[in-house]
């Protein structure tokens, strides 16, 4: 079994919990388990060679991406783009049944939750963003372009060693923000880290109420993504919450993990592995007019 360290995958940092998750499902040989530290660090293994070097000949390529079923234009089944109505996202779910990648529909947006217009409601990992940052989609494709992948550079991202890129990344990390004493007023991402945390939504389906707002029943749609979990105190909204487990896993038993995991009653966790968990913290907004979203973490 060949293991590599992953100190640059912390788990209480959501980015890299979901690209150490990312990466069992971009390479399915590939299995994850977090060390017993006080700060517990990802650990990628596989049973037939060195996972960074599988990460590194699988690595998607532009034609790769083009085929995603959240592409812009995909397989002449109309546009996607930020707005999408249900129409739209229907007939695009009917062509991308049965491939492999499907998920990138069922985890981003779903047509059991449909505003006054139409549209369908988006996952809170698809979060909107100002100005040129657009779809999820074209945050990935953006992303990939910033960086020539080896094994050499995919290895300085785990290792916490590489150096960051100005982007905006899939618009949800808090560590992409800089403080107001930063001169360059920019964000700053891995891509690495990005593009294998964009994979690790695939275990994170969203789902909603059945209700659509055109029928006037009620008046906000409802749609929950897997691991948001009601705030404990009863206000606040939703917060997503994340485990680290002390077994090597592949992307299937994460899955099913996430099943049995409850995060509220802590006495159980031993019984699955879980040694850890954490939950996310939305950014405080710096004035009444700042729309900056991004996601810190605590310890549970």
């Amino acid at each position: 079994m060949a293991e590599v360290k992953c100190r640059g995958l912390p788990a209480f940092w959501l980015n890299a919990w979901l690209a150490a998750v990312g990466a069992t499902v971009l390479v399915p040989r590939i299995r994850l388990r977090w060390t017993g530290d006080r700060t517990p660090v990802a650990v990628l293994s596989s049973e037939d060679g060195d996972p960074v070097e599988f990460l590194a000949s699988s690595w998607p390529d532009a034609g790769f991406l083009d085929d995603l079923p959240i592409a812009e234009d995909w397989q002449g089944v109309g546009q996607v783009r930020r707005k999408v109505p249900a129409e739209a996202f229907v007939a695009r779910a009917r062509a991308a049944r049965g491939h492999r990648h499907s998920w990138t529909l069922s985890s981003t947006m779903t047509d059991l939750a449909v505003d006054q217009h139409g549209e369908v409601a988006h996952a809170p990992f698809d979060a909107a963003g100002p100005g040129t940052i657009k779809w999820l989609h074209h945050r990935l494709v953006r992303l990939h372009g910033l960086i020539e992948p080896s094994a050499d550079r995919i290895r300085a991202s785990l290792s916490g060693q590489a150096d960051r890129a100005s982007s905006c990344g899939l618009a949800f990390d808090q560590t992409r923000l800089g403080s107001l004493a930063d001169s360059t007023g920019g964000h700053l991402v891995d891509p690495v880290v990005e593009i294998l945390a964009f994979f690790g939504l695939a275990i994170l389906p969203v789902r909603g109420d059945g209700v659509d707002l055109r029928l006037g029943r009620q008046k906000r749609v409802v749609a929950v993504q897997r691991g948001w979990f009601a705030a404990d105190e009863g206000r606040g909204g939703r917060r997503f919450k994340w485990p680290a487990w002390t077994r090597s896993l592949d992307s299937s038993a994460i899955d099913a993990l996430l099943d049995v995991w409850n995060p509220g009653v802590q006495r159980t966790w031993g019984r699955v592995g879980v040694r850890a968990g954490w939950q996310c913290v939305r950014y405080l907004h710096r004035a009444q007019a700042d729309r900056t979203a991004a996601l810190g973490s605590e310890r549970l």
